[in-house]
């Protein structure tokens, strides 16, 4: 349980962190962004194997939501 709200608060941190970069463009936000919340649910539903693949997706959706938008 400890694990996953270290987890939760680093994530919040960082999409704070990242929100603060003017110099980043929408789509690289869009996939960190992306990849940070499929990673935190891949953490949530399963082990590393889900984690890494969440993150991955993710990040493709980010992107791709990103540029559509």
């Amino acid at each position: 349980m400890k694990t996953k709200f270290f987890a939760a608060v680093v994530t919040a941190a960082a999409l704070m962190g990242l929100g603060g970069c003017a110099t980043m463009d929408r789509t690289t936000v869009g996939t960190v962004g992306g990849a940070v919340v499929g990673g935190l649910a891949g953490s949530a539903i399963g082990g590393t194997g889900a984690t890494i693949l969440g993150a991955g997706a993710g990040a493709y959706i980010g992107n791709q939501a990103a540029k559509r938008y």
